[in-house]
């Protein structure tokens, strides 16, 4: 692979596309377009010809001269959360139907006895039970009952379903009659738009886990594949010839053929990026514990980091209140962000998480949209420049702000406008803020020893009354801030994660067939990662063993730096380290008691070339130069004037006091009275509270 063209990441949110643009000399370029929902592709390809505009080319040239294009989409997630995917069926070992409805008892509102069922995927008469048994083993107790998939394969097709999971017992030890079956299903149904089988999407136990994520693989899959297809079409049409990689949950990046296969993986994608450039940026700065805030347009999203690693979670990973069995990198979301409307309910004030999107957005856009956002109060507060907007693109209509705020918010409560928009900026902090002393209490977290990252086009212009609530006293906000997501993408690397079950008490482990299975993983991992062209020095990878103890439902994954050397020896210290990792995680260990493996897992890496700047960075060093006037800005008590700087002038080194705002192009650095910035050589405003 070489760095000697352009290379291009494009993050699609629910209100703007992001796109980062690293040119052949190092330059970093980022532009927005506003995302098309009912079309994704369309808005990619009109930031595409944004950023060819930007850099004195043509669209085909751009495209003909890229050396990558990386994607996060929020396809997967649209889809869950608009519950609009494929007609599903299901099927699955005999007296196994109703496992997906029994959920573990879990329950999202335990004290609600009335709270409803999560919207199925498959119904009741979608699911088919088919005589067949697999022991744990892979030993065949009951042989596939092919007439059995014939029928339920045409009765699917008469019920309308376009994409079939299936999922029979014990079938990652032995996967002979999911393929069979599959085979049946394609010449009964040839018609079918997806199957999908549960020993490639999630080859380990346990048995509902590995139900659900099949189900939502399919469901979701079919659109992902139109998505994928839609905007290859259209790139291929615009000259460029070289592979589009996707991000996944898992933080890194995989070619479409192989997310197709694997489309739940995508659940996350757009907001994993963004962690992923935060830690990049975040190092670069001499920083390792943070916590990474992202407010869009939509969502607010949340993510801590340690050491300079994000969080990963192996195992209870909800999803729009289904499993997903598969590695994610742990970012928590709410609904809070500039398009979050604000409404009046029974007397109290409501911020979120109902988005005014894209289409129509915030009133103060000028696009028809006629509801109170918290775009809106920013406008009406001040924060946001009115007449150079989104780089200059739009003019701020801060009459039709002023005036949704008093209709929906002012006039019902009996407040002025501007108590009204502070309202409105009190609740969507107060929600970011909650979100996040949630995320890190999970982790034992204190936000007082940890810096803020904020990023997202709204992130910068928040971030600063978040910090107070959470006393947190150090936030960095990078220049490249409002398509920080995009950017994360370009800084992924390649990540496959591979799974092979074993199911046997570590006394009785068969290392000859612990080794083979890590050879199988090895070998597959050079086959999914050949189209990349890595070199070696590029591919890493660390193998794992799967270990519990008897009775637990979620294994913990060993290292096993001996790899396929592993002999009866290791097994002893294979042990050990399993007691150590699981008292140090989960705070206890049985060192008596005999741990038992659940399987073998492989973590594989493809490095891919990292820009060297992650922004574009001016030479003023004397903030005073670079000042360009001032607004009235509303900070809790009274309206202050406040001077305002051309971030894009400002070099390192240049330090501001506040209240001061920053505008770079696409956001607002907004800093209260008392607050004092300095842009680092990195390309981060260091903020000190």
């Amino acid at each position: 692979m070489t760095t000697a063209g352009y290379r291009v990441g494009i993050d699609v949110g629910g209100t703007f596309t992001d796109l980062i643009c690293v040119t052949p000399d190092g330059r970093v370029l980022l532009d927005k377009t506003p995302t098309t929902p009912a079309d994704q592709s369309e808005g990619v390809m009109a930031g595409l010809d944004q950023l060819a505009g930007a850099v004195g080319l043509t669209t085909a040239d751009l495209c003909g001269r890229l050396d990558a294009l990386v994607h996060g989409t929020t396809t997967a997630d649209n889809t869950m959360i608009e519950m609009n995917g494929a007609p599903t069926g299901l099927l699955v070992t005999e007296g196994h139907r109703d496992e997906i409805e029994l959920r573990r008892v879990h329950k999202e509102e335990i004290w609600d006895p009335s709270y409803p069922a999560p919207p199925q995927i498959a119904r009741r008469r979608c699911r088919i039970a088919i005589p067949e048994r697999v022991d744990f083993e892979g030993n065949v107790v009951l042989a596939l009952d092919e007439d059995a998939v014939r029928r339920g394969a045409k009765r699917l097709e008469k019920l309308g379903v376009s994409s079939i999971a299936i999922v029979f017992l014990h079938s990652f030890t032995n996967p002979a009659h999911e393929l069979r079956a599959r085979e049946i299903v394609l010449e009964e149904f040839p018609d079918v738009g997806h199957v999908s089988l549960s020993h490639e999407v999630l080859p380990r136990a346990p048995e509902f886990e590995r139900t659900s994520t099949t189900l939502v693989n399919a469901y979701v899959a079919p659109r992902i594949a139109a998505y994928t297809t839609r905007l290859t079409e259209k790139l291929r049409g615009a000259g460029y010839g070289g592979q589009m990689l996707i991000m996944q949950s898992t933080g890194g990046v995989m070619p479409p053929e192989y997310v197709a296969r694997k489309a739940v993986s995508l659940l996350g994608s757009g907001p994993t990026g963004g962690v992923m450039g935060a830690t990049v940026a975040a190092g670069k700065s001499g920083v390792r514990d943070f916590v990474a805030v992202d407010m869009g347009g939509t969502s607010y999203d949340v993510c801590l980091v340690r050491g300079g690693r994000p969080e990963v979670k192996q195992d209870w990973n909800w999803r729009y209140r289904y499993y997903i069995g598969l590695p994610m990198v742990d970012v928590q979301s709410v609904g809070a962000g500039g398009g979050s409307i604000a409404q009046v309910r029974q007397g109290a004030l409501l911020v979120g998480p109902e988005s005014a999107g894209a289409e129509p957005g915030p009133a103060c856009y000028g696009r028809g949209g006629a509801r109170a956002t918290v775009t809106d109060a920013d406008t009406v507060l001040g924060y946001l420049p009115a007449e150079r907007f989104a780089g200059g693109r739009m003019t701020l209509d801060v009459d039709a702000a002023r005036a949704a705020i008093t209709r929906d918010v002012a006039e019902p409560l009996g407040l002025d406008i501007v108590e009204a928009a502070w309202g409105i900026e009190r609740i969507v902090n107060a929600n970011m803020a909650n979100a996040v002393r949630k995320v890190l209490s999970s982790h034992g977290a204190d936000p007082r020893e940890l810096a803020m990252i904020a990023y997202g086009g709204n992130g910068p212009v928040h971030a600063w009354a978040q910090a107070v609530e959470l006393g947190i006293r150090r936030v960095l906000v990078p220049k490249a801030a409002p398509a920080f997501s995009a950017l994360g993408l370009l800084v992924a690397d390649y990540e496959l994660d591979l799974v092979r079950a074993y199911v046997v008490p570590l006394s009785q482990v068969d290392v000859r067939r612990v080794t083979r299975l890590m050879q199988e993983m090895l070998d597959e991992a050079r086959k999914e990662l050949a189209p990349a062209n890595l070199g070696p020095d590029q591919l890493v990878h660390g193998l794992f063993a799967q270990m519990c103890y008897p009775g637990q439902n979620f294994d913990m994954s060993v290292p096993v730096p001996e790899g396929t050397s592993l002999d009866e020896g290791g097994l002893l210290d294979l042990a050990g380290r399993f007691h150590d990792l699981h008292e140090a995680d989960r705070g206890f260990a049985f060192r008596s008691q005999q741990p038992l493996l659940r399987g073998v897992r492989l973590a594989a890496s493809g490095r891919t070339p990292k820009p060297e700047a992650l922004a574009a960075v001016g030479d003023v060093r004397d903030a005073e130069q670079a000042r360009t006037g001032s607004r009235p800005v509303y900070f809790g008590t009274e309206f202050a004037d406040t001077p305002v700087y051309d971030g894009s002038r400002l070099g390192p080194g240049a330090s501001i006091d506040g209240p001061a705002l920053v505008e770079e192009p696409f956001t607002v650095v907004v800093l209260a009275p008392g607050n004092r910035a300095r842009l680092d050589d990195n390309g981060n405003y260091d903020i000190t509270i």
